[in-house]
């Protein structure tokens, strides 16, 4: 997790900050201590997940000194000032590759369909009078014109349904006829990428059945399509065979990520990317979805967008007009959602914290009833006043009530795939997501704590442990965030992942070198998931992991119920009022 400069400034520098400092001297001396400090704070930026420095947040005095760094100078520097950035120059080289394929791509000549407008008609219009522009069917519209696309919005705003519409009218154009668009369908995690083809494999059976063809169902890893086996440094980037690729979650791609991917889509392909700009942006470097997408909710729209958009779609969009770049053009925010109504209790609590209004947040917690058993309320509160209260574990025993007699019920027999996967399938209709790792209430002490209240033991390998892969493995077919259950198979003890295709893979778990127990995990692992029930759990005192886009991924990963534990109170106003503000230059796109 990141934070602006000005709250790191007190932070102490790693050994590996110094070392880069050391070598920096090692390789071309300088006498000016101010130099060394520049360097040591671009790579302290860069490990709180900041492309560069901004130089104009530091003392006058340091921030001239920039202009003199001996290692900013020639084509191969360690360094690279930039303006009022300076960048270590991966990160540098990563932007600018970043910068300059998203602008050929926009310059790409790209033939609209020839049936375009009336495919639009057959896919969206439902005969519903409203006046209020539907932005699915204007990211449909944009998308089909260009090779580069932009689509975000919040959970539930369509961005999937509006991928299966738009891959149905590219396949439905007449000159895609015989020869079918290769499409490839890609996310982050695995758990995100299954997720991906569930949602198609649904939203195809809605469309009508002569829009149906040719549409795939299956997604990949971005590691797996664009052959990530070790270091991005050392693989070499592939050329993808592709007409069309779509990329879901993608505020989790990196910067080093972004630009692989950009590299390996061929510049006659188009490349879609979908996700929350006010989501988590990555653990690494860079904050790419959000800073390409900044200035989404204004739209700045250009005259000839506008007029394209209404001709095309019938769509009034002089709301959203603008002098906005040629990326903005191609930049759409979803804005109706579809699983929080207006008055949804957890569509208010997210639309309140994102917009940083510590007294509608405030009020929200004030109305919010404590959580027991019968509370029929999509959104509790529960304030614990230590890990050991009661009320913890009442609240995770009736959660996963369903998923503990499923467990009871296969004491005595083997499981199947099928059992497999409902018992999968009920342990992911609640999760609990923490905010850090150590301390009471963090990931490694609670995973104890619950496995002790559902009565299971807190080590080993047992019938009924769920785990997360953290590392990739490409021998056993696992991705980093794959969730298994350890049950009893024909074979003895296995664990059960999902193979993606309605199966199970069961693996030994002596196999298993990279995974830990999931009865909780942090809430950036749980990106790219959902949950019906979800308890979100603060610690209790503020930290600086701990902030606005924080609690927003974390609320919005429940779909129905949402319980809030809180030791503090003052803790979630602390967390409203901090934000996450990355340093880059992709914002001036």
């Amino acid at each position: 997790m990141s934070a602006s400069l000005n709250e790191t400034d007190t932070l102490a520098l790693t050994g590996l900050d110094r070392a880069l400092v050391a070598f920096l001297q090692e390789v071309q001396p300088s006498a000016n201590p101010l130099h060394g400090e520049l360097a040591a704070r671009v790579s302290q930026q860069f490990g709180l997940g900041h492309a560069c420095l901004d130089l104009s947040t530091l003392a006058p005095e340091l921030r001239q000194s920039a202009a003199s760094l001996p290692w900013i100078n020639g084509p191969n520097s360690p360094l690279v000032l930039d303006g009022a950035r300076l960048y270590l120059r991966r990160n540098w080289s990563a932007e600018q590759n970043i910068r300059a394929s998203i602008a050929a791509r926009l310059a790409q000549p790209c033939p609209v369909p020839a049936n375009l407008s009336e495919t639009l008609s057959q896919l969206f219009d439902t005969g519903a009078q409203t006046t209020a522009p539907d932005w699915q069917k204007v990211a449909c519209a944009l998308a089909a014109r260009k090779r580069f696309t932009l689509i975000t919005g919040g959970p539930g705003t369509g961005k999937t349904t509006t991928v299966v519409r738009l891959l149905a009218l590219l396949q439905s154009d007449p000159a895609r006829q015989t020869t079918p668009l290769r499409i490839a369908l890609a996310a982050p995690t695995g758990k995100a990428a299954a997720r991906l083809g569930e949602s198609i494999a649904s939203a195809v059976q809605k469309l009508p059945t002569q829009l149906q063809q040719h549409i795939p169902t299956q997604a990949v890893t971005l590691h797996k399509l664009l052959q990530v086996r070790s270091n991005l440094a050392q693989d070499a980037v592939p050329e993808l065979a592709v007409d069309l690729v779509v990329v879901d979650e993608a505020s989790m791609i990196d910067l080093d990520m972004m630009a692989r991917l950009l590299a390996a889509v061929p510049l006659s392909a188009s490349l879609i990317l979908l996700g929350d700009k006010d989501q988590l942006a990555s653990v690494e470097a860079g904050a790419v979805m959000g800073q390409l997408c900044a200035g989404a909710d204004q739209g700045n729209y250009t005259p000839d967008t506008l007029a394209w958009l209404a001709q095309t779609t019938g769509a009034g969009l002089r709301a959203w007009a603008g002098d906005g770049s040629a990326l903005a053009q191609q930049t759409v925010m979803l804005r109706l959602s579809h699983r929080f109504a207006d008055d949804s209790g957890i569509g208010q609590w997210a639309r309140a914290v994102n917009a940083g209004d510590s007294a509608g947040v405030a009020r929200l917690w004030s109305q919010a009833p404590d959580w027991r058993r019968d509370a029929p309320a999509s959104v509790t509160r529960l304030q614990p006043g230590q890990a050991h209260d009661p009320r913890l574990k009442a609240l995770v025993q009736q959660s996963w009530q369903a998923w503990l007699q499923q467990l009871e019920n296969f004491k005595s027999s083997v499981c199947n795939d099928a059992q497999a996967l409902a018992a999968l399938k009920a342990f992911a209709s609640f999760q609990v997501l923490c905010a850090v790792r150590d301390g009471p209430w963090g990931v490694d002490y609670l995973n104890q704590r619950i496995a002790a209240s559902l009565g299971l033991p807190g080590e080993g390998w047992y019938a009924g442990r769920p785990v997360m892969v953290t590392r990739n493995d490409y021998n056993l077919k696992l991705m980093n965030g794959d969730v298994g259950l350890c049950l009893n198979h024909a074979r003895g003890l296995r664990v059960a992942f999902p193979d993606g295709q309605g199966g199970m893979r069961w693996v030994l778990p002596a196999r298993l070198d990279a995974v830990e127990t999931v009865f909780a995990m942090t809430v950036h692992k749980s990106q790219g998931s959902e949950f019906d029930h979800v308890a979100l759990v603060l610690p209790d005192r503020p930290v600086a992991v701990l902030t606005r886009e924080l609690l927003y991924t974390g609320m919005t990963r429940a779909k129905t119920r949402l319980t809030l534990v809180v030791p503090q109170a003052q803790v979630l106003w602390h967390a409203v009022a901090a934000r996450v503000l990355r340093s880059g230059g992709l914002t001036d796109l």
